[in-house]
């Protein structure tokens, strides 16, 4: 069977990190999953960017992550993506990068705080930080359980994977998913811009403090949710 227009679309999100500057050589990688036929599709380990081709993209099967199409080793971060979409349906593309900003704050330890608008417009509060692996699940299945550190941070569902479709895991980097590998691709160069913002703000105001809860609210639910009215409406 071909998946020809899934590995389309998730080549294209990767090429799209790379035009986004988010990746650097092989630093990233970026899938998608079509839950209608139970696979996701990611890039394969260590390919060059621009020696990849839609055809190279590898589909593997939702439920177990065994290869169903293509030649090439998936990316080593495959377990990682699997792990959340088994346990989220609401994702539909993952995206990672080792992007320079976004990692800054993963490798520090610290959440990416809603300084100013431009966050609470596709955020809605703070950039979540999973806890640190142990040493046990660093020596054992390291990208599942970074998966499982994940999805135990959005466990509770505060903040849920939907308001805030990104994380950081401390030392290596983030994670950005949404509903389609654009959406995913987009959310992750919010997410990079968001913590260069950050990063600057504390430079200039070390005691700066994160966006109110009230302008937090509205520029949050004016572009999300039931009674969103920022854009355009479409005509039946």
């Amino acid at each position: 069977m071909a998946f020809e227009e899934l590995k389309e679309q998730v080549w294209q999100a990767n090429m799209g990190l790379v035009e986004a500057g988010l990746v650097l050589l092989t630093w990233g990688n970026a899938s998608g999953a079509d839950r209608d036929a139970g696979v996701m599709a990611i890039k394969p380990s260590g390919v060059d960017y621009e020696n990849m081709r839609p055809d190279d993209m590898v589909v593997l099967s939702l439920k177990d992550g065994e290869v169903v199409e293509g030649t090439l080793r998936p990316s080593s971060d495959t377990p990682t993506h699997l792990s959340l979409y088994q346990s989220f349906e609401a994702i539909g593309s993952i995206v990672h990068t080792h992007s320079t900003y976004a990692t800054s704050w993963a490798q520090a330890g610290r959440e990416i705080p809603c300084m100013g608008t431009t966050h609470a417009d596709n955020f809605y509060g703070a950039i979540p930080v999973t806890r640190d692996l142990t040493e046990a699940e660093i020596r054992g299945e390291y990208e599942k359980n970074t998966g499982r550190v994940i999805v135990e941070r959005f466990s509770n569902g505060e903040p849920s994977v939907e308001s805030v479709p990104a994380v950081l895991v401390p030392g290596h980097g983030p994670f950005a998913w949404g509903p389609s590998p654009m959406k995913a691709v987009e959310n992750a160069i919010v997410l990079e811009e968001v913590a260069r913002m950050a990063l600057l703000a504390h430079s200039v105001n070390p005691n700066a403090q994160p966006l109110s809860q009230t302008l937090l609210d509205k520029h949050f639910l004016r572009k999300h949710g039931a009674g969103a009215y920022y854009g355009q409406t479409t005509k039946q």
